[in-house]
């Protein structure tokens, strides 16, 4: 009967282990919103401040999705609004995303070190295309995710628990509403390309 109980736990434990993700295929945005969801846990916060470490992790996720991507529309692209679009959007946004992190570590908030699994099959999409295939894409994709980012940046700067991610949201807005609109100026240039 205990050889059996030991076989028993023997085969649940080796079932648990094939069933636990690796380690290295952790996505990285799931595993930055539970690092922050444990911490606000043991400390007992506020929904509120649940909130803002979500902005903060969306935000990040979003600005390295846009860096990225802008750095394949660096290489794959040949429309001058294309490519001046990007260039900008790698300027600005690694500017936001270095503000991001900086105000983390200040505030004790996790953000993820890489591309989430949807962004990663954003970029996989965006990296078959080429030619005006590939711009049409990449700008529609870019007003999207600048539509997000608009909404949520302006809601945070007046909503955020936190007086400095409210102020960081309140900085950033205007700046995202001006790559909107330059995103749907470029995504009218390539409007008609075959």
């Amino acid at each position: 009967m205990r050889y059996c109980l030991h076989i028993l736990s023997l085969t649940a434990s080796l079932l648990l282990g094939a069933c636990s993700p690796d380690s290295g295929q952790k996505d990285p945005v799931a595993e930055a919103q539970f690092q922050n969801e444990k911490r606000i846990g043991d400390q007992n916060v506020t929904e509120k401040q649940e909130r803002d470490a979500e902005f903060m992790v969306k935000a990040a996720s979003n600005g390295m999705l846009e860096v990225e991507l802008s750095k394949l529309a660096q290489q794959k692209a040949t429309h001058p609004a294309i490519k001046n679009f990007a260039q900008q959007m790698i300027t600005h946004h690694s500017e936001a995303n270095a503000a991001l992190r900086t105000l983390a570590e200040q505030k004790g908030l996790v953000l993820p070190q890489g591309l989430g699994r949807d962004q990663q099959e954003t970029y996989r999409q965006l990296a078959s295309l080429a030619g005006p295939q590939f711009e049409k894409q990449y700008i529609t994709a870019m007003v999207d995710a600048h539509k997000q980012d608009v909404d949520e940046f302006e809601d945070m700067s007046e909503d955020a628990y936190d007086g400095d991610i409210r102020g960081l949201a309140a900085k950033y807005a205007p700046i995202l509403d001006q790559h909107l609109e330059m995103a749907r100026q470029a995504e009218d240039q390539v409007a008609n390309l075959p």
